[in-house]
């Protein structure tokens, strides 16, 4: 016979053997891609916990930045003081980043060509480990106390919080709730327990000393829990600033 015939066991190990070479070199590529990927994401949690948290700003391409994603220090003090919130760095944050935030930074890190450092956070005091004396924000900052929004994550701030901090922006704000709290205590007490006559003198006397139980006890909480209002503790890590 002139032809050799075909042996299908051969051609099939044949056709095996180029593939495997094909899929070692794919599995090789793979696993260099994913260590390079770990290896990044190593780094990034290591600036995360650990860097360098006072640089000035990164040096970022600025056509590649989203505009509404820029915020002024301005900006965001004044939302930390309405909501009560800190803005500290990463490395007082006691929360857990999630994977989808270093993506973000590694995506912009890629797009910029750079190494982002100098992370901050937003957040409440109860999501950080301060020092001694329910919706994060992670930003990088820029420069000229300009910052820019890289991940947001959690559960939004209650509908209310705004409202149920308001007291603490000031002392303005919390005499006033003080007084509003003590003409209602005033009011609730019965007619005629401590005298047969309802005068305004009486009023006026009950008044007084509602207010003044109110305040003591205002007093005692705040300086026991080392409590301040919004605008001193914003950007302080300390816990009773």
């Amino acid at each position: 016979m002139l032809f050799k015939r075909t042996n299908l066991q051969y051609k099939l190990n044949k056709e095996k053997s180029k593939h495997n070479q094909v899929n070692d070199n794919i599995i090789e590529e793979v696993r260099g891609i994913l260590n390079s990927i770990d290896d990044q994401h190593s780094r990034i949690e290591d600036n995360l916990a650990n860097g360098n948290n006072h640089i000035p700003g990164n040096s970022f391409n600025f056509d590649l930045l989203e505009t509404d994603r820029i915020y002024h220090i301005d900006q965001i003090k004044n939302v930390c003081i309405d909501y009560r919130l800190r803005f500290l760095d990463t490395k007082f944050f006691k929360g857990k980043i999630p994977v989808e935030a270093v993506s973000q930074i590694r995506k912009l890190e890629s797009n910029h060509g750079i190494e982002l450092k100098g992370f901050k956070i937003i957040a409440p005091s109860k999501l950080f480990k301060l020092e001694d004396k329910d919706d994060p924000l992670l930003f990088a900052p820029i420069g000229n106390n300009y910052f820019y929004l890289i991940h947001k994550w959690g559960n939004d701030l209650h509908p209310f919080r705004k409202v149920m901090m308001w007291p603490f922006k000031n002392v303005a704000n919390l005499t006033f709730l003080i007084v509003l709290i003590s003409y209602i205590a005033t009011l609730l007490i019965p007619t005629g327990l401590f005298s047969k006559t309802n005068s305004v003198a009486e009023f006026g006397i009950l008044f007084f000393f509602m207010f003044k139980s109110i305040v003591a006890v205002t007093i005692f909480y705040g300086f026991a829990l080392g409590k301040n209002f919004s605008p001193a503790i914003w950007n302080s890590k300390y816990y009773n600033a």
